[in-house]
């Protein structure tokens, strides 16, 4: 799509052609998690500190208490977080996850993202949202919490990228170089 239909599909409905890039982003995640073996996902930074199986559980789940728990977006039952409440996977330390469950809440919480960017509308965008917490309440827009969950994503994504680089394992990248060979491209993109 050129910049201007672009700009005209986003003026007069879905904000989903602004946020493009980021199902190529969950798409990498996703195929990096799938090639994880059950020891990679138990890997962790420090003894004290979350496996990388617990870090990818946080980052789907984020996605799903965000878009559904807060903003009541619909949809939580159809992904393995369906309280929307907070609760997640790495509160359970004691229950190793797979890689097909975690390809699971990524794909699932996807399906939230994209409908939530196929349905709001640049204007919905400053719409206000309160959250309580304890005696406060937080007040965020669709836009801040957007803006939080891809940087969210690529935090996390990058924390498991060093994790499993730091154990002499494959990096996942978001953002892999580009060759001028298309083929080169290909054959990168089948190695992970």
């Amino acid at each position: 799509m050129g910049d201007v239909a672009a700009a005209e599909t986003v003026a007069g409905g879905s904000i989903e052609p602004v946020y493009a890039d980021w199902r190529r982003y969950n798409t990498r995640i996703v195929a990096g998690l799938r090639g994880l073996t059950a020891n990679d996902l138990t890997l962790s930074a420090a003894p004290d500190g979350w496996p990388v199986w617990a870090i990818a559980a946080h980052t789907a789940g984020a996605r799903i208490y965000w878009l559904c728990g807060v903003f009541g977006e619909p949809g939580s039952a159809s992904t393995p977080f369906p309280a929307a409440d907070g609760e997640g996977w790495e509160d359970h330390l004691e229950t190793t996850r797979t890689a097909a469950e975690l390809v699971g809440a990524f794909e699932s919480s996807w399906r939230i993202v994209e409908g939530c960017l196929r349905r709001w509308t640049v204007p919905m965008l400053d719409e206000v949202f309160e959250r309580p917490l304890g005696d406060r309440v937080q007040r965020h827009t669709r836009q801040s919490v957007l803006l939080r969950l891809i940087t969210h994503d690529a935090f996390h994504a990058g924390e498991i990228a060093q994790i499993l680089g730091a154990n002499g394992r494959p990096q996942f990248d978001l953002w892999p170089p580009q060759h001028a060979d298309p083929a080169a491209n290909e054959a990168r993109a089948a190695k992970g």
